[in-house]
């Protein structure tokens, strides 16, 4: 028998795999959305006409209401999720996400064929947007707690899923840009690559629960002394299971279908006692009894500072990306303007987020208990002017101090970088600040938290986007 303490082994570390692909699986929403501005713009630039008419022009300001209303959801989402997520099923709260997020997916995908005036396919295309994202604030806010209550090289692997959700979209535009179809055809393929990646998420998720790695860590968050060698170790004995004595003479708690596990019956176990001499009959062990948790209050006071710099790292880079920085103009002219802001903004941002993300795994500084953690996500204000200095048009009132393309790369990709390494050093030091038991509400917190942040930024890209 293997020692009771000893966790069981993630073979062939599927564990981790399934994890990043949850990763991955969370941020697709927001990044295909995103990353298919162009798309939107385009579409709701066409000419229209009524009764021989043409209709004025009307600016809809996608890229900011994208923002904005990508992230109001998610905060009041995330806000629900944080404190009744003990009254929802975890599965209802995953699982069920993920049925709806590939819903609207296919709805997504249904409309680039369908002709529709632009205002009512602005208004779809919002409401799509909202929902979309407050399913995407559940499940986040459910896995985070999830992955929070294992080692901390799967909080990584998670974040570092996430961060490759962005290039995956990004590659997914590029090749449809290249592709040399029409414009609906490409789209609709673009658009029909999220719900085969929201299936696959789905699927892992189903077999995480079954794997006995993923579950010891469960049980143990939930402070339930279970044996990792539990499973399999149950014999059947006419219409009862019983309990093997495990090495150390324990007994380990059989288990059934439902949440709770069978006893020993009273009159069996009885006859049993009265059969054994004196000196070896023992009080029946009681049934592990899960430890109670902090109050959610108790929990924040331990990581409030984390929960600051997860907000002001989002508040900072959503009040400029993507709002001001879809708008950057190459200084060349033909082809590459097709792919100038695919591959300087969005590629280059995706990019260096998720290799910032994975650069944590090895590298992690400053420490959590570190000061200098606060000032290093403070000091990233800077990007904002840095940002709105560059080639963006149309402006009105800051000049073009930084034009050439190369700039607007740089910027950005020590913009996006130092972004995905605060974040991941912030979401996996919580869960470390409390007990194992109150993972989950910590990582719930942090969640809602990172989705103040964002939605402060988006709220905050309109005014910015008006000084340019």
């Amino acid at each position: 028998m293997k020692n009771q303490e000893a966790a069981p082994v993630d073979r062939f570390r599927v564990v981790g795999v399934i994890f990043f692909i949850l990763g991955l699986g969370t941020l697709l929403p927001w990044n295909f959305f995103m990353t298919a501005i162009s798309y939107f713009q385009n579409r709701l630039n066409t000419t229209e006409w009524i009764n021989g008419t043409v209709v004025p022009h009307r600016e809809y300001h996608f890229s900011n209401w994208l923002t904005l209303l990508s992230q109001l959801p998610l905060l009041l989402f995330t806000l629900l999720n944080s404190f009744l997520y003990q009254r929802i099923s975890e599965n209802m709260r995953i699982a069920g996400s993920l049925v709806f997020i590939l819903l609207l997916f296919m709805l997504n995908a249904s409309l680039v064929r369908v002709p529709m005036n632009n205002d009512l396919f602005f208004s779809v295309t919002m409401a799509t947007i909202w929902f979309i994202n407050s399913f995407g604030a559940v499940m986040q806010g459910s896995l985070f707690g999830l992955v929070g209550q294992l080692p901390q090289r799967y909080s990584v692997l998670f974040m570092s899923g996430q961060g490759l959700a962005g290039t995956f979209a990004t590659i997914a535009m590029l090749i449809s840009i290249s592709s040399g179809t029409d414009p609906e055809t490409a789209a609709l393929g673009y658009f029909i690559t999220p719900c085969g990646g929201t299936v696959v998420t789905l699927l892992s998720y189903l077999l995480l629960r079954r794997l006995p790695f993923a579950r010891y860590y469960f049980n143990k968050g939930k402070g339930l002394d279970v044996a990792p060698d539990a499973e399999g170790l149950v014999e059947e004995s006419g219409s009862m299971k019983y309990a093997r004595i495990n090495g150390q003479g324990k007994r380990t708690s059989p288990k059934r279908t439902g949440s709770a596990a069978y006893s020993f019956p009273e009159s069996w176990e009885s006859a049993k006692q009265a059969l054994l001499p004196k000196e070896q009959a023992v009080a029946e062990p009681q049934e592990p009894v899960p430890a109670r948790k902090s109050s959610v209050w108790q929990v924040f006071k331990k990581i409030w500072v984390m929960a600051f710099c997860i907000t002001f790292v989002f508040i900072v880079t959503l009040s400029v990306f993507p709002a001001v920085t879809v708008d950057v103009k190459s200084e060349f002219s033909g082809k590459w303007e097709l792919y100038f802001i695919p591959v300087c903004c969005f590629l280059n941002f995706n990019m260096m987020d998720w290799l910032s993300r994975t650069v944590t795994s090895v590298v992690r500084w400053p420490a959590k208990e570190s000061a200098l953690f606060p000032v290093l996500v403070v000091s990233r204000v800077v990007f904002i002017p840095l940002l709105m200095l560059c080639n963006v048009q149309n402006r009105s009132h800051l000049p073009v101090l930084f034009s050439h393309d190369a700039a607007f790369t740089l910027i950005m990709l020590l913009f996006s970088f130092s972004s995905g390494y605060c974040v991941c050093l912030a979401m996996s030091y919580a869960p470390l600040l409390v007990e194992p038991k109150d993972a989950e509400t910590a990582g719930a917190l942090m969640t809602f938290f990172l989705a103040l942040g964002l939605s402060l930024g988006a709220g905050l890209s309109f005014p910015l986007r008006a000084m340019v």
